[in-house]
């Protein structure tokens, strides 16, 4: 890799760097001034007043972006795993809006996808405790995603037998019309949210709603637990991870003493 790509890979890609962390700091000012004036931009009275600014202020965020997006591809000897990537989707997502707009007005309310790129934020700071952290509790999610499943059924079945209760002991005189009303009933009730909207009349009902409400308690529970749980035994085995990013492939998150990649062997600018 030429020397002026190997510099810009390790600007835009890591942030080790003091180059490269003032990079990530400034991309994310620029991303959080580009979602204030689209959000600016839609109050009537302020887009009457600054329109033209608005306009080309975003513009000019587009255009860097879009320079920001091309160096990320060149400076990759396979672009196409940037490309592909989430971020490099979402990257190519918060870019084209503006263009879009040329052609068809309502796209441009689409610039606040590029609300998505504040996700980079993760990668300012670039702390290996924090980037282990992160990478540990994806892990647990991903760990404990079929007890999480499983979960979720018997939340979905027991919606089904309370809504079906409840309308059998409700009735439509109280608004329980259907049972899948009931069952939205059911699970707003759960969930404790309550809005309120469908409330029991009779002391049975209302017996039952009680019984659902406590449990909604204790079935939030529950899912916390099972995460925390994976989690912990994440913590056993800490990667020590760190921003160290791959030039050729583009993958990051190596261990702090890895000197090669673990996704394509090639060896690494450390």
């Amino acid at each position: 890799m030429q020397n002026w790509r190997k510099k810009i890979h390790e600007i835009i890609y890591e942030s080790d760097t003091r180059e490269g962390k003032l990079f990530d700091i400034v991309l994310i000012c620029v991303i959080i001034v580009s979602i204030m004036l689209v959000m600016l931009e839609s109050v009537k009275s302020l887009d009457a007043k600054y329109h033209d600014f608005f306009y080309y202020s975003e513009w000019i965020i587009t255009i860097l972006f879009t320079i920001e997006y091309i160096l990320r591809i060149i400076t990759v000897n396979k672009p196409g795993r940037y490309i592909f990537s989430f971020y490099g989707i979402i990257d190519l997502l918060a870019t084209l809006p503006m263009y879009i707009s040329i052609f068809y007005g309502g796209a441009h309310a689409l610039l606040l996808l590029r609300s998505m790129r504040l996700l980079r934020i993760f990668t300012i700071l670039k702390l290996s405790s924090f980037v282990g952290a992160s990478q540990k509790l994806k892990q647990a999610i991903y760990a404990s995603r079929f007890k999480i499943l499983v979960f979720l059924s018997t939340v979905i079945i027991l919606c089904i037998i309370i809504g079906t209760l409840m309308y059998v002991i409700e009735g439509e005189a109280s608004g329980f019309t259907s049972i899948p009303l009931s069952m939205y009933w059911a699970i707003v009730t759960l969930t404790t949210v309550g809005y309120g909207d469908i409330a029991p009349q009779t002391p049975l009902g209302q017996f039952l709603a009680s019984v659902v409400m406590v449990l909604g308690y204790g079935i939030i529970a529950i899912p916390t637990g099972i995460v925390t749980s994976e989690f912990t035994k994440q913590e056993k085995d800490d990667l020590q991870l760190n921003t160290q990013s791959c030039p050729n492939c583009a993958a990051d998150k190596h261990r702090n003493n890895a000197e090669y990649c673990y996704s394509c062997g090639s060896k690494l600018g450390n």
